[in-house]
This record gives C-alpha cells, structure tokens and sequence, in this order.
C-alpha cells in the first residue's frame, strides 16, 4: 500500500523515517522501528545536565487528558441538552466525541511521525509554512485565554455564592485569576501530575454531589416554592438556529481539548502510549459528560442556570461550588499552561534556557504565565458568561483545532489516498467530510454567539463589563 507523506523542510533527511511511521500507523496505530532516530528530534533531550521534561507516565496521561475535557463544560452542558433535548442532545455528544477521540488519534499519530512538531502551530507550519505556524500559535493563545475566561467567570461565580457575596464580582474575578496563574507557573506537566490528580478528584466529587442532591429535591430549586410547575423534560426540542447552534457549540467543546494533549505527549516517557492513553480518557470523559448531564436533566427541566451547580438551591450550591472549585482552579491552570508551555517553548526553543535554570528561562516562564492571566480576567470581565464564551472558544478555535487541522493534516501525510484503491479514496472522502463539518461549526458558532452577545447587552443579562452586581443568585 502506497504511503505518501511531506515532511518539513528543515527534516528532509528523515523522510524514510517518516514513512516507516506512517505506515506503522496506519497498520497498528504504533510508532515506526526506528525510534531512536525519532526520540532525537523530539524538543526536549533528556540528560544528566538539563531539567527533565520527560517523565510523564501514561497513567498519569489518562489523568490530565480527562482534567483537560472533563472540567467546567459539565457545568453549561446540562442547559444545552435542555434546548435540544434528551435524546437530541445525547446523539450530539457522543457523535461530537466520538469524533473528537478520533481526530485527537490523528493528532498525536501525527505528532509521533514528526515528533519535531510540539503542538498544533508546529504542525501546520509543516504544510503552510512559517506564516501558518504563526498563525496558528496566535489561535491557540487566543482559545486558552476564552477557555481561561470562562473559568475565571465561573470560579467568581462559586466564591460570590460561598461568601454570600461579600466583595465586588471584579474582585472575585481577580482573585480566580491570580489562582489560575498560580497553578498553570506549576514548570512541568509531570509536576501537575499530582495536583492534577487531586483536582480531577475533587471537581468529579463536587459534580456528583450537585447531582445527588437534584435528585433528592421535591422540585427543582428555581422552579415556584409551591403549586403545580411544568418541569419542561423532552425527550427531543426544536430551538431556534440561534439557540441551538450555541448549545451544540458548548456540547462539541466539551471533548474537543485534543489540541492540549499535544505537549503533553513531548514530556511523555514513552509517546507511543499516547494513543492507549487518549482512547481511555476519551471512554471516561464521555461517559462521565453523558450520564451526568442526562441525570441533571431529567430532574431540573427547564429550571437549570449556567454555572448548573445554581440548581442546586443555597446549600448544596455552596456545597458544591466548595468541594469542586479546588479541582476547577487546577483543571485552568492546566489550560492555561499549555498556552504558556506554546509561548515559552516558542520563544526558547534551540536555546540553552530552555531546560536551564536560568534568569531568562524563569523570567521568559512567569512573565508568560502573568501575560496570559491578566489577558484571561479582562475577557471575563468582559463578557462573564460561561455558555457564551465556551461558544466564542469553539467557533473562533476549538473547531478548527480539533476537526479541521487534524483531517488536513491527515490528507497532506497521505494525499495518495485521493487516487489509491476505493478504500482508499473512501477515507480520503471522509476526512473531507470532517473538514466540511468543521467548516460549518466555525461559520454557524461564529455568527450565533455573535447574535447572542448582542442581545445579552441589549437585555441587560450583561449589564457593563467589570460589573461588581452578585452574578450567583446569592441575592
């Protein structure tokens, strides 16, 4: 079978190497023989005289790829199954995870074929160039800094509803901010492992005691204290484009983080465990989003707020939001290390500072981390609404990311496909089938948040940016 594949520039000599990979992977989804020749091109070394990166087990894999998708999408996921329904919102997520998983496989086969590429910008530099890396790179810091956001907003929400809220919502917004920075400066993705390990824990026990306590109320807590109420369960809704091209958004993003697997495969010990690592974290986290979410559902209706946890009523509300934002904080920081990993790699990369203990490298490593977290806080202060920013996240970055670039990349390694047997070409067409969807989300997500924002000012649901108003319902 005829394997065609276009290293960089800069890797002609690898190009045999290449292929063996790509063959192995088609086959097997492995990592090709020659791995020495490969573990030599990865962008950190291992050594007796610099830090060591590499020492991140697939275990402890499995644990931040399922902290990464598994964190506050759970909390808007819920309301957006309201809109679509029960069964419409089940087929959405996991045909969006499904997807997902696959595309993240791509990606880190990719990766391991080229292990030069240390995340996604590297990877389109090699089919479009320096300009496209570049541009690529800016996408991501963007994504983070949304994704960012929205937990920025989120966690201001939880200490508003612990405190009763006793400070200004800006206030609490910049206080989720300094924590967030304050976990992703954490240097090494093995170094989070355990404080990656606690959050997971701690956010899923939050979650499943929200979830508990919906099931134990009479009704749910917005619905009228007394009389007769419609809890509004449907099996399948008909929202309008608007509504329901923002609720499919927020259902796509919630598996859609395999863009930040990427740097965690280069501080891997062995990357060729990425793919048994990726498929259990992608099983965990879309079982977890879909019974969770479908138990909230069906006991709230139609009376779910955006953060969930504000179903709850106060206690529980509290409750959860005290067990859970632990692991929330970490599962941030965690997002926006990655970004700052991008940006410190990017601009340290084939220098001794990279992996020294120097002035430059901590300078360049907190300086990042505090540009990224003050960009995080103004956007959640500017737009401090969970579902909304998850959409802006998925339409301007998230789509592209996790659909559109892993399939062209997929078809630049293997355009013989397009003139190769009938199974072949078969594949080929539906990898152009995922592009087209991509496309689709990118354009429909862009335009509906854009139409939600506006009305949200116009409504008054965000009434001026670095609002001090209580945005928990404490009050």
């Amino acid at each position: 079978m005829a394997i065609e594949t276009i290293p960089s520039e800069k890797f002609q000599s690898s190009e045999k190497t290449d292929m063996v990979a790509s063959s192995d992977s088609i086959k097997g989804g492995g990592v090709s023989n020659v791995e020495v020749d490969l573990e030599t091109r990865g962008v950190f070394r291992s050594g007796d005289d610099v830090l060591e990166f590499r020492r991140v087990s697939w275990q402890r894999a499995v644990i931040v790829f399922c902290k990464i998708n598994f964190a506050m999408s759970i909390l808007a996921i819920p309301q957006a199954i309201s809109t679509v329904g029960a069964v419409g919102g089940s087929i959405i997520l996991v045909g969006f995870t499904m997807l997902n998983c696959y595309t993240a496989l791509i990606l880190g086969d990719y990766r391991n074929r080229h292990p030069e590429c240390h995340m996604l910008a590297d990877m389109m530099g090699v089919i479009w160039g320096k300009i496209g890396r570049e541009l690529v790179g800016i996408q991501t810091i963007i994504l983070q800094i949304l994704i960012t956001a929205g937990g920025v907003a989120t966690v201001a929400v939880g200490l508003n509803a612990l405190s009763d809220h006793s400070q200004c919502t800006a206030v609490f917004g910049l206080v989720s901010a300094i924590l967030i920075t304050a976990c992703s400066s954490i240097r090494s993705f093995a170094k989070l492992g355990w404080v990656t390990w606690f959050g997971m824990i701690t956010f899923t026990l939050g979650v499943f005691v929200f979830t508990i306590a919906v099931t134990q109320q009479d009704r749910p807590a917005a619905a009228p204290p007394t009389g007769p109420f419609e809890l509004g369960w449907r099996a399948i809704a008909y929202p309008g484009f608007v509504v329901g091209m923002v609720s499919s958004t927020n259902l796509f993003i919630c598996t859609s983080g395999s863009s930040m697997f990427l740097p965690v495969i280069a501080e891997m010990r062995r990357p060729q465990d990425y793919r048994k690592a990726c498929l259990w974290a992608g099983v965990i986290v879309g079982a977890l989003y879909l019974v969770l979410s479908l138990v909230i559902y069906r006991y709230c209706g139609d009376w779910l707020s955006v953060p969930a946890f504000g179903s709850a009523g106060p206690l529980f509300k509290k409750i959860s939001y005290g067990i859970s934002l632990p692991g929330l904080i970490v599962g941030l920081g965690i997002y926006q290390h990655v970004a700052a990993k991008y940006a410190f790699v990017r601009l340290l990369r084939d220098s001794d500072h990279l992996q020294k203990n120097t002035f430059v490298h901590w300078g360049t490593w907190l300086g990042v981390n505090f540009a990224l977290g003050t960009a995080a806080f103004i956007v959640a202060e500017a737009v401090p609404i969970l579902n909304y920013l998850l959409g802006l996240a998925a339409a301007l970055c998230a789509a592209p990311f996790s659909l559109i670039f892993p399939c062209l990349l997929w078809m630049s390694d293997f355009k013989g496909y397009r003139s190769g047997t009938m199974g072949q070409k078969l594949q080929y067409a539906f990898h152009v089938v995922i592009v087209l969807i991509g496309s689709f989300m990118v354009v429909g997500s862009a335009y509906a948040v854009a139409v939600a924002i506006k009305m949200a000012f116009q409504t008054g649901m965000i009434a001026r940016v670095f609002d001090c108003a209580d945005n928990s319902g404490a009050h």
